[in-house]
Parts: structure tokens; sequence; C-alpha cells
């Protein structure tokens, strides 16, 4: 009974440091809960034909800057929003100060990802992205980006939903 115990805990403590998803489909790189909510306008999961506007949801705990990027079907990224400073609470992107009045939805037609990147402090640096990406490489290239901030001074949130 002792052993198992031991062997419980230790297991409970390594999954702590792994990236793990949560319920709502999201991805948590570290666990610090600064993001609550980040959803699409119809919700997570929802469905866009090519030229609907889209719009996100983004809830904090903090005030902090959050970068917005997408993964598209064919495996394209894009940055939507860059280093955005937002206060605590409920954010809805785009936003005109941030350089877009609205999101057209447009091909590729199938599973859409958008993650939000929150930082407390000003990002040092701009996350740039060329090529193609498999989940893999786009989990690496967002994960290298926030590295430099402590796992308490960051959060990374993922939504999905499909375009028709």
């Amino acid at each position: 009974m002792r052993t198992a115990l031991i062997f419980g805990s230790l297991a409970l403590g390594l999954s702590a440091c792994a990236p793990s998803l949560r319920a709502n489909l999201s991805v948590d790189y570290t666990r610090s809960n600064l993001i609550y909510s980040f959803q699409p306008d119809r919700g997570q999961g929802s469905s866009y034909f090519v030229g609907d506007t889209i719009r996100f949801q983004l809830a904090t705990r903090e005030a902090g800057y959050v970068t917005l990027v997408s993964l598209d079907p064919n495996g394209n990224s894009n940055v939507l929003v860059r280093n955005a400073y937002v206060n605590a609470g409920t954010t809805f992107f785009p936003r005109v100060q941030d350089g877009a009045a609205s999101f057209s939805v447009a091909p590729p037609r199938g599973l859409q990802r958008v993650r939000a990147i929150f930082t407390r402090a000003r990002p040092n640096l701009d996350l740039y992205f060329q090529g193609t990406y498999d989940q893999n490489r786009w989990n690496d290239a967002t994960n290298n980006y926030v590295q430099s901030y402590n796992a308490r001074d960051r959060d990374t949130q993922e939504t999905l939903f499909y375009i028709r």
C-alpha cells in the first residue's frame, strides 16, 4: 500500500511538468491559469462559412500582452494579433486599436486552430511564422516563444473552429 502511494504521488508530480489538454481543448503549457477562457464568438468547435466574420473572446485574470496565432487546415500559420495589451477581464478580438476592424473567414476549408499567448510583461520578441507547420512544429514554435518568461507569468490557450 505504501509503495502504491509513493508511486501515485510521483506520477502526479511528474504529470504537472508536461503539457496537458484542458477540457475545453486548450493547450496548457504553464498551468498558471492566467487565461480562463478563449473561444470564437459562436463557441468552441463551431462552424463558419467562407466570408463570415469571426471574433474571439479572451478572458484573463490579470492585465498583460496577448498574441493570437492561427494554424489553418493546410498547416499555414499567421499572426492575427501581435503583443496587444489587455486589461484583466474579457476582451474581444479583433480590435481597431490592434490594426484590424474585423476578421473574415477564408479558405482553406477544414479545422482551424487559434492560439492565444499571454504574458504579464511586454514581449521583447515578435513571433513570426514562415512556411508550413505540423502540430508538433507549431507547438515547438509557440512554446519556444514563451520559454523566456517565468511559468507564472505566461499562459497559452488554444481554441478551434471549422471552416465550411
